[in-house]
């Protein structure tokens, strides 16, 4: 794609934390020129380059699921989802089953939000399907696959997560002495790195941990 020519962005996971942002991010960058979120329920916003598609996951529609960027910003809790079963379809079954459709209809580039710690053969069940996730992901052959492994993320939240929160501020409080790629990152660091760089004309498979993403 030559670089001078506008794309189109695709998000999944567009009401979340990290995914609002990135879309709004998306909406003012002058790279894309059509932004479409995928979403159960119906997306708040509008503006002159937004499509906003009400999507069934678990029947997905292979027709909606094109664009050149991929942004997946899918992501749940233990708790939240209510079982290791529920958690996985979330976290590692949407994902990859998008990233599939997706490159088959010409993707070239998929961005995904994945976890510190993420890694398919740890013990914690939650990064073990981060990682697993990232390891399917690589296998799949994108032209520019990008991983953005943030630590604790800070930002509104539309429900309240006490034990994020306690950890957000025992992270500013000891901010001082905790290494850059630990510290707890606001969610609109990591979405303004993930458009810069997915933006770009980086090439390959990287991964970028919070102390990176912090310097955009």
């Amino acid at each position: 794609m030559m670089t001078s020519e506008k794309r189109s962005a695709l998000v999944i996971g567009a009401t979340g934390l990290v995914g609002a942002k990135v879309v709004a991010k998306l909406l003012t960058s002058d790279k894309y020129s059509h932004v479409k979120v995928l979403t159960r329920k119906p997306f708040m916003g509008s503006h002159p380059k937004l499509e906003s598609i009400i999507f069934d996951f678990d029947h997905p529609n292979a027709a909606h699921v094109e664009a050149d960027d991929i942004f997946c910003c899918l992501g749940t809790t233990m708790k939240k989802a209510g079982s290791k079963e529920a958690f996985y379809l979330v976290d590692y079954t949407y994902p990859i089953e998008v990233a599939k459709i997706a490159l088959a209809n010409g993707a070239k580039r998929f961005a995904i939000i994945t976890a510190m710690g993420a890694d398919y053969t740890s013990l914690f069940y939650y990064n073990q399907v981060k990682g697993k996730v990232e390891e399917s992901l690589r296998k799949l052959g994108y032209e520019t696959l990008l991983i953005f492994r943030p630590s604790l993320l800070v930002g509104s939240r539309q429900e309240s997560r006490f034990g994020e929160k306690a950890g957000e501020w025992l992270s500013k409080l000891f901010q001082f002495i905790i290494p850059a790629k630990y510290r707890a990152i606001d969610a609109d660091k990591v979405a303004e790195a993930m458009v810069s760089i997915t933006s770009s004309n980086v090439k390959g498979t990287l991964v970028y941990e919070s102390d990176l993403m912090q310097e955009f």
